[in-house]
């Protein structure tokens, strides 16, 4: 198993819900899939970029892989394709000189060039048209790369994604790859917000288990909320 700490670890499942997506996509544009060809034949399509686990029999994430879902996801409900997605992927690691190219800091700015040079290449009229708006039509950009996507993404001197306040409002919750394995996590009190949920759903009361965790009740009940969104996005999907 590759080095653990400081990358962060999520099952599909977890990945789906702490994107607001369905474990099939999340499989399917990380990990690949095999479709059947009209003459037949069954045809693998490998994932949008390589894993970080990609050489472990059991499929997870890490925190960089997460996140790229996100954006993907962002992509696609704009009507991108698979495909488009990967030629622009693909060119984006080249340009910006980075395995993950969605989430770093530059893209945020020099992705419609990404998408200018891609559009050319893509044999689709649609997918050319989708992506020629994003390049060109500044509006249409910021509509996909929404300033909800990056925020509460705190990067490095590098300008890779360190971590993920989910509620950049409050940053009371983080995904950080080097505490707890990248689950979210209480920021000032390093408890899983899974752990609390769980606890109040035995327990029955948020004060009791405030007092067992000696943490605030209102930091309990925001775990609780966090827990609870992400069930219901995920189950939307």
């Amino acid at each position: 198993m590759a080095e653990l700490i400081g990358h962060g670890i999520y099952s599909i499942p977890e990945a789906a819900r702490l994107a607001g997506i369905a474990p099939t996509k999340v499989r399917r544009w990380v990990f690949g899939f095999t479709a059947k060809q009209q003459n037949g034949s069954r045809a693998h399509y490998a994932g949008l970029w390589d894993p970080e686990y990609r050489d472990e029999d059991e499929h997870a994430l890490s925190f960089r892989d997460l996140l790229e879902v996100r954006f993907v996801h962002a992509f696609r409900k704009h009507g991108v394709s698979l495909q488009a997605i990967r030629q622009a992927a693909s060119h984006a690691r080249e340009l910006l000189d980075t395995k993950y190219p969605f989430t770093c800091r530059q893209f945020r700015t020099d992705g419609r060039s990404v998408f200018a040079a891609v559009a050319p290449e893509v044999s689709d009229y649609e997918d050319r048209e989708r992506l020629l708006d994003l390049a060109k039509r500044q509006y249409v950009f910021r509509e996909v790369i929404s300033p909800s996507l990056y925020a509460g993404i705190e990067y490095d001197q590098t300008g890779d994604a360190e971590r993920w306040y989910p509620l950049p409002e409050t940053r009371a919750i983080v995904l950080d790859p080097q505490r707890a394995f990248g689950k979210p996590i209480l920021d000032d009190y390093r408890v899983p917000t899974e752990a609390l949920a769980a606890a109040v759903k035995v327990e029955g009361d948020t004060t009791i288990v405030a007092r067992l965790y000696e943490i605030p009740e209102d930091q309990v009940r925001m775990a609780v909320k966090f827990e609870q969104g992400m069930a219901q996005r995920a189950s939307a999907h």
